[in-house]
This record gives structure tokens, sequence and C-alpha cells, in this order.
């Protein structure tokens, strides 16, 4: 079940989408709603469909040839044809991801924690 409409990813994109990108689009939300779903089911409906659009967006691209969406750094040459980005969060251009601020809106990413696998082994005092 997708967060979003393909209309909704129409509305926030810079570009237009062929027929067959509004169908990959399709595709594409029901898959970033198993991404989301996987980090917090619970999250709001309004931040899994901003969620569920900024990623769709990133793995269709806005259609600017020059920058990558999500890159962080990037460097061009003039006569060398050459050209370099490098795309944070751990994804890459065309993939479906989440970011940073993704998981914040979805209430995740900012916790410390730990969890032992062997805790359940260790009799407990309250087990005494």
């Amino acid at each position: 079940m997708a967060y979003a409409t393909v209309d909704d990813v129409k509305g926030r994109i810079t570009r237009s989408l062929s027929p067959k990108e509004e169908t990959v689009c399709g595709n594409l939300l029901d898959d970033v709603a198993i991404l989301i779903d996987a980090y917090n089911a619970l999250a709001s409906a309004d931040a899994k469909k901003v969620v569920s659009c900024n990623a769709v967006i990133r793995a269709l691209g806005n259609g600017d040839t020059d920058i990558p969406i999500g890159a962080t750094q990037g460097s061009m040459s003039a006569l060398g044809y050459s050209q370099s980005w490098t795309v944070g969060s751990g994804g890459s251009v065309g993939d479906l991801y989440l970011t940073r601020n993704d998981k914040k809106l979805l209430g995740v990413g900012n916790s410390i924690g730990s969890y032992s696998p062997v805790q359940e082994l260790v009799p407990s005092v309250e087990d005494e």
C-alpha cells in the first residue's frame, strides 16, 4: 500500500513524467512504503507521504543531468570532460533510499541504544 500517489510526486517534481515513468513511479511508491514501514510503520500519514515523494523523486531524477539529486559533493572539469559526484546517506543515483532527514521525519535515526542477544540467556534478578 503506497503512502503517496503518482499525482503527489508529479506535483513536487520540476519536470514532466512520461507514461512509462508514471508506471515506474507507481511501482516505486509501493516499494518505498515497505522501506518506510521497516523504519517506522507508526509514523504520521503526512510524514509517510513526504518521505515517499522525496525518495521516489531521488530515484527518478529531476531531469538535471549536471547535478544528481542527493549529491553532497561534486567536481567538474572543462576540456578533460571529467565529472565526479558523491551521493550522501548511503544511496546512489537511481536508487531508492531514505536520507537522514527522511528518517528524522519518520521519527527514527537519532536514538542511541544497544541490544545484547545473550541478555535473554542470563538470569535476571527478578527470576531469582
